[in-house]
Order: structure tokens, then C-alpha cells, then sequence
């Protein structure tokens, strides 16, 4: 089943795990898109720099760390996915709430394993 994504903190440094991130997820395509502090290409996915109102989103998975999410928050909420996925290192209990009055479902997964595992 093909789950739109978000890859929140996308890099383009190719040892980053965002950026292995987009790697699998096109691999296994899965429609992907990206936000990071730097424009470039990974993969054949645009990485943009500004909010971009992404249509159909299924899946977030984050790459930042629980302070670098709170801008993020009201953007997250407004492309109501369907779930987002907390990788190491971005849990966030203050998301969670927000993410549950918003009826958003999220686990603190990776990825990458998601992926590899065929749970994605």
C-alpha cells in the first residue's frame, strides 16, 4: 500500500538518517516528500525549505529533536495525517497530546526498521 510521506528534517548529508530515510522510502516507493534546512535533491526528492501544503499526506516521520518540532506544530496538525512517526531521539510528549485532541495517531518507531520489516 502506497503511504504518502513527509520526511520532517530531511538532510543532505548521505550519513543522516532522514536521508537514508528517503533512500528506503523510495526504494520501496512510497510517494515522498521533504522538509530540511537545505534545498537539494535526494534521490529524486525535492527537498524544500518552506512549508509546502502537501496534499494527502499519510505518514510524518520526524527528524527533530522534541525542541526543533514546537515550530512545527500547528503545520503538523494542518496536514492531518494519518499518523506520525517519532524516530529515535524526536520523542515528544507535548506533540503526543496535541497529536491525540487531534485524533492523529503516532508511535515512536524507526523507519528505516519499519520499513526493512515490512510493518511500514
Amino acid at each position: 500500500m502506497k503511504k504518502k510521506t513527509l520526511v520532517l528534517g530531511a538532510s543532505l548529508k548521505p550519513n543522516r538518517y532522514s536521508h537514508l530515510a528517503i533512500n528506503k522510502l523510495v526504494r520501496f516507493k512510497q510517494p515522498t516528500v521533504a522538509i530540511g534546512l537545505r534545498e537539494g535533491t535526494v534521490d529524486g526528492v525535492k527537498i524544500h525549505t518552506e512549508l509546502e501544503d502537501f496534499e494527502g499526506i499519510d505518514t510524518i516521520t520526524l527528524y527533530l529533536n522534541a525542541k526543533r518540532q514546537e515550530e512545527y506544530y500547528d503545520y503538523i496538525i494542518s496536514l492531518d495525517p494519518k499518523r506520525v512517526i517519532f524516530n529515535p531521539g524526536t520523542e515528544n510528549p507535548e506533540l503526543y497530546t496535541l497529536l491525540r485532541k487531534n485524533n492523529i495517531y503516532f508511535e515512536n518507531a524507526c523507519t528505516l526498521v519499519l520499513l526493512s520489516s515490512q510493518q511500514y
